[in-house]
């Protein structure tokens, strides 16, 4: 199955509605969103924050962190805050983001203009690099003028495009690239206030439970995940879907739903979360049950691997893809995932040395946490995992030569990409 569907128990409100009210382009228009609740009024922000809270939502860009917790340092901190929807999807093998800005941007601008109520914002800002999706943005905007000032900022697509603090840097006129940290953004942000990057995602939900009160927690237990994999080099395509679906929902599930039940292993969390091989179909969609399984949810994207599809040869196409969009300016980043990558692709190819797989284990509990943003850390928990999983296949490239490996090792992460339904 492929396309965009609903596991959600009927009743049960979700992001994937359908959308009869669409104008040229897809997108659900203003008397839609209006007749479904949308843009209601919020009397009370603080009682929304506490709802939110008391959810226990969490962000969907990736780190999973409480969304309450983030609101209330922004609003908090001094100074007249910004409120950042970040719609930057940086993982390819993720589309929620993309498919929720084309098809449903005023859900997405509901959950910025409260977002911006309960932290005392006075500007907004919409931050992308998808036309379809800035246009359909464009469009909504000029439907519903906003109650306070909305930028549509533009970048170049890319890894580390959407981390925070580069989300920061470029909507304030530099390059989309990371910073140090501290200070974060909720300390000091676009301009020098403070700031809330929050994924679009995070805001369609914030509106969503705003307008059901009634099932705030299901809201909250719900989540857009993209499903892939299967397409081995030949690039995008295969069975690949959005989804969504309740907190907790067995991974096999996911599966066999998209004609991936044949699969013997799954890289998790776009490419943040690492292999998974034997057991993974007893894993569950759920952040705390991820990472005590040593994975991560991350932005709910999941590669599955099929037999014919050598996982050495997918941790070295990941790998290889993390150093080349590295932003370059850590050291022990360019360094480190360069080293993984060139390591792991001798291993590939049956040109490793002796010491090749001491040498990525060494180097994938030393480099993580060292670099400016995530990616360095991505890599190093692909090798780390895959050498966990999988330590027959790594050995047994040293011995004979692996068909799926053969040739040059793509670095344009398209084993990885999915188009927006």
């Amino acid at each position: 199955m492929t396309g965009v569907f609903s596991l959600l128990p009927e009743g049960r409100p979700g992001l994937l509605v359908p959308v009869p009210g669409a104008v040229p382009g897809g997108s659900e228009d203003l008397a839609r969103y209006l007749a479904v609740g949308g843009y209601a009024p919020l009397p009370a922000p603080d009682r929304l924050l506490d709802r939110i809270a008391e959810a226990g939502l969490r962000g969907r860009g990736g780190a999973g962190f409480p969304a309450a917790v983030k609101l209330r340092a922004v609003r908090d901190a001094p100074g007249r805050a910004v409120v950042v929807a970040n719609g930057e999807e940086g993982e390819p093998g993720s589309v929620k983001d993309r498919w929720l800005l084309r098809h449903r941007p005023h859900v997405v601008l509901d959950g910025l203009r409260l977002a911006a109520a309960m932290t005392g914002a006075g500007r907004g800002c919409v931050y992308l690099s998808d036309t379809p999706a800035e246009r359909a943005v464009s469009r909504a905007l000029a439907e519903r003028p906003p109650e306070l000032p909305i930028d549509v900022v533009r970048t170049e697509h890319a890894y580390v495009a959407g981390e925070e603090t580069a989300v920061v840097r470029r909507i304030d006129g530099g390059p989309a690239l990371p910073t140090a940290k501290p200070p974060r953004p909720f300390e000091s942000g676009v301009g020098g206030a403070p700031t809330l990057v929050a994924n679009v995602e995070t805001l369609a939900r914030i509106a969503l439970l705003h307008a059901r009160p009634d099932a705030t927690d299901a809201v909250a237990g719900s989540h857009l995940v993209t499903l892939s994999g299967g397409v081995g080099r030949s690039g995008a395509g295969g069975a690949a879907a959005l989804v969504e679906v309740p907190v907790g929902t067995h991974l096999k599930v996911l599966a066999d739903l998209c004609r991936h039940g044949r699969a013997e292993a799954v890289l998790l969390g776009g490419l943040f979360g690492g292999l998974h091989g034997a057991g993974w179909t007893d894993l569950q969609l759920d952040h705390d049950r991820l990472r005590a399984a040593g994975g991560a949810l991350g932005c709910g994207a999941l590669h599955f691997l099929h037999p014919e599809d050598c996982p050495v040869s997918v941790a070295t196409e990941a790998t290889a893809y993390l150093a080349a969009q590295s932003a370059r300016q850590c050291g022990v980043c360019v360094s480190g995932t360069g080293a993984l990558a060139r390591t792991l692709t001798a291993v590939a190819h049956g040109e490793a040395d002796d010491d090749a797989a001491d040498k990525l284990l060494r180097w994938s509990g030393q480099l993580p946490g060292r670099g400016a943003c995530g990616l360095l850390d991505a890599a190093a928990r692909i090798v780390a995992t895959l050498l966990a999983h999988f330590p027959d296949r790594v050995d047994a490239h040293r011995r004979a030569a692996c068909p799926a490996c053969a040739g040059a090792t793509p670095e344009d992460g398209r084993r990885f990409a999915v188009p927006v339904p």
